[in-house]
């Protein structure tokens, strides 16, 4: 019964951190309040700070610091805003603030890490992988609703198959079944960037009618909008590489510019029925 409680009170409260995750992610320009992150949690500011430091790992305040630093960093490596304007998007108040913020954290300042595109901020081993990818098709997609389970940690270390697990017996419990779900990841993070422990991943089936929230399983809405879909057959493993050629090689060789919108990684094959060198998946980078 203690059991069964704890589940039913972690669930609970991981379901109103990704309501404040998704309200942080989404007002990184302006002055993020404590008390409204608490507000919309529900919780006393005493609980929210004490909850919000369990699941997240760290404090909330070095969370979303972390989050406009690390947000910073991607909009310097694959977008032309000028430094000035990536402060200010990010919820600096000046330019020097963010540079002071970005050297502390990283070791290199967004000049420097601008100019030089080979530095990653974390250690990667390299490997020489030729991959099957096809060349890019430019499309409009449409909103999506979807259920939805968040994952923290590596992503060669996440227990993928759960997670899937867990959204189809939400599926079946609320009667959601339809033709066309599609099984769609968001790769919140980049592992270059972000530390292990603190990278975030969402795994989404979209769905096609009306679904509740259910415990760690929360219901949103995928903004549609202009992508470049980028169809890859081969190992999961090397979706590392793949990331690399879309974000180094393609994107930077081309005039688009990215939208502030995470990744989505479509699978299209079944590991468990097809050989993982064929298998299927289609990225789709946002664009602007």
């Amino acid at each position: 019964m203690t059991m069964t409680a704890k589940q039913s009170n972690k669930a609970f409260y991981e379901q109103k951190l990704n309501h404040i995750i998704e309200y942080i992610h989404h007002n990184l320009d302006s002055k993020i309040d404590i008390k409204t992150l608490a507000e919309i949690s529900h919780f006393s500011p005493f609980h929210f700070h004490r909850i919000s430091r369990a699941l997240l790992g760290e404090p909330i305040g070095a969370y979303i610091s972390r989050t406009r630093v690390e947000t910073a960093a991607k909009m310097i490596r694959y977008t032309a805003l000028g430094i000035e304007d990536i402060a200010y998007n990010v919820g600096y108040e000046t330019p020097s603030s963010l540079s002071k913020a970005f050297k502390n954290h990283f070791g290199i300042s967004p000049i420097g890490y601008r100019k030089d595109k080979f530095y990653t901020i974390k250690t990667m081993q390299t490997m020489e992988t030729t991959l099957n990818i096809k060349k890019p098709k430019i499309i409009d997609v449409d909103d999506k609703q979807c259920l939805y389970y968040r994952m923290q940690g590596a992503y060669n270390t996440l227990d993928y198959g759960s997670a899937w697990v867990k959204l189809w017996g939400e599926v079946k419990a609320q009667k959601l079944f339809t033709a066309g779900i599609e099984h769609l990841g968001l790769p919140h993070d980049d592992p270059n960037i972000t530390e292990d422990d603190k990278i975030r991943y969402d795994a989404c089936l979209v769905i096609h009618k009306k679904a509740n929230p259910s415990g760690e399983i929360g219901v949103k809405t995928l903004k549609g909008g202009k992508f470049a879909t980028f169809l890859y057959q081969g190992s999961y493993s090397n979706f590392p590489e793949v990331y690399n050629y879309i974000f180094n090689d393609w994107l930077l060789n081309n005039d688009y510019e990215l939208r502030d919108e995470p990744v989505r990684e479509k699978y299209i094959s079944n590991p468990e029925r097809v050989e993982e060198h064929k298998l299927k998946t289609e990225f789709y980078l946002p664009l602007k």
